[in-house]
């Protein structure tokens, strides 16, 4: 794990860049405690990570029996149940970022929600992407959904589209005072898989991927690198002294 301080919105924004890859269940846990951080001690994180092994995950409030349990284990895959809400997201080639930091930060939810979206929408711009923000009003999280399928179905307002077509996914949850928003940035691959282990009739997922977009490979570190770069344009970063030892610890219970 990489760390570094951005200096933006009036606070010291800690980065954690983890290219290499941690499980799905390791992954939330650490995206938990950074949540509690953000309650607690008013801290503010940016963090860009990846899955490994791929793995599917869950909207907190979604019902397990929408998917067949038999497809997954035949299929050997992990999955993971998310802190956020949502729709259920195949995790493999992407980049996966989670910010958590006190809900004044941005204003509200929803605030925090557009403005998310508005510096990754930069930050794949720079790379030579048509990125462009859906119009209507973002959704705040939602207690329930009441159908089926991906989670890069259908595009919400404020989130990330290139041609109308989903390029980001995000969830967002509040735990007092703090939130934490994080969603997959897909560099390659589908998310048919999530289709393939649904029950019934699902919703056919309509996204693109930079790779597409792009028509070449597109890396972790590049897209890392250009997200960085827009969260706070010209900051300096200097080492920081964050005290890993509670998200570790989190990670382990």
């Amino acid at each position: 794990m990489r760390l570094r301080l951005i200096e933006a919105d009036g606070l010291s924004w800690k980065l954690l860049l983890e290219p290499h890859g941690r499980s799905g269940t390791e992954n939330m846990a650490l995206d938990a405690a950074l949540l509690d951080r953000a309650d607690c001690m008013g801290e503010a994180f940016l963090r860009l990570y990846r899955f490994d092994p791929p793995c599917l995950s869950l909207g907190r409030n979604e019902p397990t029996a929408r998917y067949d349990r038999s497809a997954i284990a035949r299929l050997a895959l992990d999955v993971v149940r998310r802190p956020t809400g949502g729709c259920a997201v195949w995790h493999e080639h992407e980049v996966t970022y989670a910010v958590a930091a006190p809900i004044a930060t941005f204003g509200g939810l929803r605030e925090a929600y557009r403005a998310i979206h508005t510096r990754l929408s930069a930050a794949l711009q720079s790379l030579g992407v048509d990125a462009t923000l859906a119009l209507a009003r973002p959704r705040l999280p939602s207690p329930a959904f009441h159908r089926p399928g991906p989670c890069f179905a259908t595009p919400v307002g404020g989130e990330v589209l290139v041609a109308g077509r989903k390029l980001v996914g995000s969830a967002q949850v509040r735990k007092r005072n703090a939130f934490l928003q994080h969603g997959s940035i897909l560099l390659d691959g589908s998310q048919e898989i999530v289709s393939l282990v649904s029950r019934g009739s699902s919703v056919v997922s309509r996204e693109t991927t930079l790779s597409s977009e792009l028509r070449r490979h597109v890396s972790f570190d590049e897209v890392a690198d250009a997200i960085v770069a827009a969260w706070d344009a010209g900051a300096t970063s200097t080492p920081s002294l964050l005290d890993l030892a509670p998200l570790a610890a989190a990670v382990k219970s």
